[in-house]
């Protein structure tokens, strides 16, 4: 038997999931759950696991993931290639610092999309909710107007929003202190985004 909390929080699971592509963390369930403290989150979450509707995955990003059902699609692995600066432009060559488990179905992607994963560097997305720290999943395709994309524009590397201005790019950043940036010789996109990882530590790659 399952508590009526238990499928309560089997539901968030589920649905920030959906959403994001990701697990809450512990701190975010206790939250969005009024906990006293995240203990009590552990307890509810562990369970959940001994009743085998969800398990742990060590050396993951987020250690918690929902059993596989005929409705839900495989986790997949992605790379992550060192960090993208979202500020000003930088010259950074790509390392790669392991893997990222996530969920294709989740995201609204393919699990044969190409995707790729960078942490995030500085300020000039905290608009968007994109924060220093953050880890970020992209695909490579087109982008749209609109998009948030990885980019490397005039030979600099750096996270931002893809605009069309009269079919003319530039990249704009969702904080005031940060100016558009516009090509003067070549913008290419790199990646599309399509998920988003709070804070994850590099530890925490398998």
């Amino acid at each position: 038997m399952i508590t009526e909390r238990q499928q309560e929080l089997l539901q968030f699971l589920e649905s920030t999931q959906r959403r994001t592509g990701f697990m809450p963390s512990t701190r975010e369930i206790q939250e969005h759950f009024g906990f006293a403290s995240q203990t009590a989150a552990v307890s509810h979450l562990r369970a959940l696991e001994r009743k085998g509707l969800i398990r742990r995955a060590p050396g993951k990003a987020r250690a918690l993931v929902l059993e596989t059902t005929p409705e839900r699609e495989p986790l997949i692995d992605v790379p992550v290639y060192g960090h993208i600066p979202a500020g000003f432009g930088e010259s950074v060559a790509p390392v790669t610092e392991g893997t990222l488990s996530v969920d294709a179905r989740s995201l609204g992607v393919n699990p044969r999309a190409k995707l790729f994963g960078l942490k995030v560097r500085g300020e000039s997305m905290i608009g968007a909710h994109i924060l220093d720290g953050d880890h970020v999943i992209l695909e490579i395709k087109e982008p749209r107007n609109r998009d948030i994309v990885a980019a490397l524009i005039d030979g600099e590397t750096t996270l931002k929003r893809f605009v069309l201005n009269r079919r003319q790019p530039f990249l704009k950043a969702e904080n005031p202190r940060f100016p558009d940036l516009i090509p003067a010789r070549e913008l290419q996109v790199q990646g599309v985004l399509v998920g988003l990882i709070r804070g994850a530590s590099s530890s925490a790659f398998a």
